[in-house]
């Protein structure tokens, strides 16, 4: 059996090595020339799902730093916790450098005999030689002729990308400050280094001085030396209305993205691994065919959680949206009320972890 992967980024090259370590073919093909990793960028990864990858995909210790807690705060509380995130001083999160990362897949993939990379090309009629064709990528021409559908939303805000090199202190503790202007994240990546990203609604004279200027603003206790290249994206939220055409299945950043204020969009990507693998690995340990079946399959039991996911995203970027328009403090107030029950950070923790309440 032999499953076709269209697109050569993250998410493609995490699910092929998944496929490739069940003994499954795999051929990556990209109609577009490799754009090189940006080294400002990072995803955060949560504790269930970074035991799963370094158990099922690649073992990623040596590059992930692991956080303890995750602190959040408000301008309406000044610097009182909104919300702490903590679990006895074990692992929570762990942050990991998007071209770390890809770096580890690559090299990893290009040794083994079951992975095979070919460039693309725009006729489609290849495709009919898989089993199972799985579009990664948002701008080929599969892409515009079966997935054009969708669920968007613009959020009107610009993400702003960066790292900080700051004096060495220990490190582990990530921040998300609800700032009047969008949230900021501050996500270590090493004794010396912080990941930043800010999202900032409308601001206006939007340079990388003013940028610099709020970051120093808000940052409460980093002695920071050097603050490297900004890099922006403009922020949406994206659902695919159908997750399949016959035997070619949307995946990743193409199938779903959503607001980075809770870093949870690769978080959604490695969900749909585990879920896609159990489907195609039972078929293939049952001697049956990886074809379309294994699309509705996947559809049936990842849509509705990943809508439910999604939507619960943006709820929380709308309830501080609100929050960050007032002047008054109720709305953190409440929220910090309900994060002190322990209960509820407890659910709060586990949906964040899994994506469920499950």
């Amino acid at each position: 059996m032999r499953v076709c992967i269209l697109g050569a980024g993250l998410s493609s090259y995490t699910l092929a090595k998944a496929l490739v370590n069940q003994n499954i073919y795999v051929d990556i093909i990209e109609e577009k020339k490799k754009i090189l990793q940006d080294k400002s960028r990072t995803i955060g990864i949560s504790k269930s799902n970074i035991d799963f990858f370094n158990n099922s995909i690649i073992n990623v210790d040596k590059i992930s730093w692991k956080l303890k807690k995750i602190q959040i705060f408000s301008d309406n509380l000044n610097k009182e916790k909104l919300i702490n995130f903590e679990t006895n001083g074990n692992e929570i999160f762990s942050i990991i450098r998007n071209h770390n990362l890809f770096q580890i897949l690559e090299k990893s993939l290009s040794k083994n005999k079951y992975f095979k990379k070919i460039n693309g090309s725009n006729n489609l009629n290849f495709l009919n030689k898989y089993n199972l064709v799985i579009n990664t990528d948002s701008s080929n021409s599969v892409t515009k002729k079966y997935f054009s559908r969708k669920i968007l939303k613009k959020y009107k805000s610009v993400a702003y990308v960066t790292t900080i090199k700051h004096e060495k202190i220990h490190n582990d503790v990530a921040a998300q400050i609800f700032t009047k202007i969008g949230p900021l994240a501050f996500l270590p990546i090493s004794e010396e280094e912080t990941s930043i990203v800010y999202s900032l609604h409308n601001l206006k004279n939007k340079n990388n001085n003013n940028i610099n200027n709020l970051i120093r603003q808000y940052n409460y206790k980093y002695k920071i030396k050097k603050i490297e290249k900004i890099d922006s994206f403009k922020l949406k939220s994206m659902s695919l209305r159908s997750y399949y055409y016959e035997h070619i299945l949307a995946f990743g950043d193409l199938l779903h993205r959503v607001h980075p204020l809770a870093g949870q969009g690769f978080n959604m990507t490695i969900r749909d691994i585990k879920t896609l693998l159990e489907i195609i690995v039972n078929k293939y340990s049952l001697g049956l065919p990886l074809d379309s079946s294994v699309n509705f399959e996947f559809e049936k039991k990842s849509k509705h959680k990943n809508l439910i996911f999604s939507n619960g995203v943006d709820l929380v970027h709308e309830f501080f949206n609100l929050e960050r328009k007032t002047n008054n403090s109720f709305l953190s107030r409440s929220v910090q009320l309900l994060g002190k029950n322990p209960s509820i950070n407890k659910l709060f923790k586990k949906i964040a972890d899994t994506g469920t309440l499950a």
